[in-house]
């Protein structure tokens, strides 16, 4: 199990709210505790977001307590209604995602045994307040998220994983109980970095200098994500039909190989491309005299069927299995296409040098 910066902050933000709860004498300050727990947030910008909503439902939900707490008592069977017209209005709202503090400031409130019911409301909800205002401030000066250098990392060290299995899947090299374990394991990798690229594109910028550049990012990480997922199809494609694969005709097999060697080669480029490890020439792939074109690509393979379907005698040559494959690889090859052309519009308008900087440590 890592121990990280969320569950340091949480620990933090709970501390933080005690002391802040006990040094304005509000009574109860596990109250202020519980409620830091569900206050802290991922990003800062969901943390933003979210201390408006939680005010807005811990608002609703002590004025509901207050006024069914006066109206009806205090007994568990108030409790149990009050907590019901509290959902019901929350929903309404559509203010879901606080239902959870908000139904804890009824209860808090709810709890009142003797003396002034208003008094003992105000410093109920107050308390509650403190840990939501708490855990917004641990969230925003403590241990700060960083996403866009965990986004670019976990994409690298995934890129090259799915990268090394490829190489080994066209070799016909690799186990196959263990590739089918790796992709299973690969496609979990992705959702994770899937989520972090939606982390990443809620924070905010300040100047419309740091906005504009954002924007540009997303679309160079976005793509990267795409381009991972067809990698990741060309891996599933090779493993469905590793059988089919190993009978194919020897020259498809060596121009399938090759091919793939060419782009996996020149995606690990535009990884380091981007982070200006690389000089933009030495990307430079298409064009070259022993790669062939897209076009005779498929030209090669159409003779071929029709030279198989016209021969007698022989076993059938299993076209339909080459197709799924060679058309993944060439749809895998204009992603990359267009990933290059996205890195080189990046670095024609920004410099990398602080992206190096920030990424010069493997979080």
């Amino acid at each position: 199990m890592k121990l990280g910066a969320r569950i340091i902050k949480t620990g933090v933000a709970i501390v933080f709210a005690f002391y802040l709860a006990t040094w304005l004498g509000l009574p109860s300050p596990i109250f202020a505790g519980i409620s830091a727990i569900f206050a802290l947030q991922p990003s800062i910008y969901r943390s933003v977001k979210t201390i408006i909503e939680q005010v807005q439902g811990n608002i609703i939900g002590a004025v509901i307590a207050v006024i069914f707490g006066t109206a009806f008592g205090h007994s568990y069977v108030v409790t149990g209604f009050t907590v019901i017209v509290t959902l019901l209005i929350m929903m309404k709202l559509k203010l879901e995602s606080s239902i959870s503090l908000a139904l804890v400031t009824v209860i808090v409130i709810m709890e009142f045994q003797q003396g002034n019911f208003i008094e003992f409301a105000i410093l109920r909800f107050a308390t509650v307040m403190i840990g939501v205002i708490a855990a917004f401030i641990i969230n925003l000066i403590f241990l700060p998220p960083k996403y866009e250098a965990r986004l670019f990392t976990s994409i690298k060290y995934l890129q090259t994983d799915i990268i090394k299995w490829i190489r080994l899947a066209v070799r016909q090299a690799s186990e196959h109980t263990s590739t089918k374990q790796s992709l299973r394991r690969l496609r979990g990798q992705l959702e994770r970095v899937n989520s972090l690229y939606k982390l990443y594109k809620e924070e905010r910028g300040y100047t419309k200098r740091s906005r504009n550049k954002k924007h540009r990012k997303l679309v160079v990480y976005r793509q990267m994500l795409i381009t991972m997922t067809k990698s990741i199809e060309i891996l599933n494609r090779l493993h469905l039909h590793e059988n089919e694969l190993a009978n194919l005709p020897e020259r498809f097999r060596i121009m399938i190989q090759e091919r793939l060697d060419f782009l996996l080669t020149y995606h690990e480029q535009l990884l380091l491309k981007y982070t200006g490890k690389l000089k933009a020439e030495h990307t430079t792939w298409i064009g070259e005299k022993e790669f062939l074109k897209r076009n005779e690509v498929m030209d090669i393979f159409a003779q071929h069927i029709v030279q198989e379907h016209a021969s007698e005698g022989e076993e059938e040559f299993s076209s339909y299995h080459l197709l799924h494959i060679l058309s993944r690889i060439l749809d895998y090859e204009e992603n990359l296409e267009h990933l290059d052309t996205l890195i080189t519009s990046f670095l024609q308008h920004h410099s990398s040098e602080s992206f190096k900087e920030k990424n010069e440590d493997v979080i």
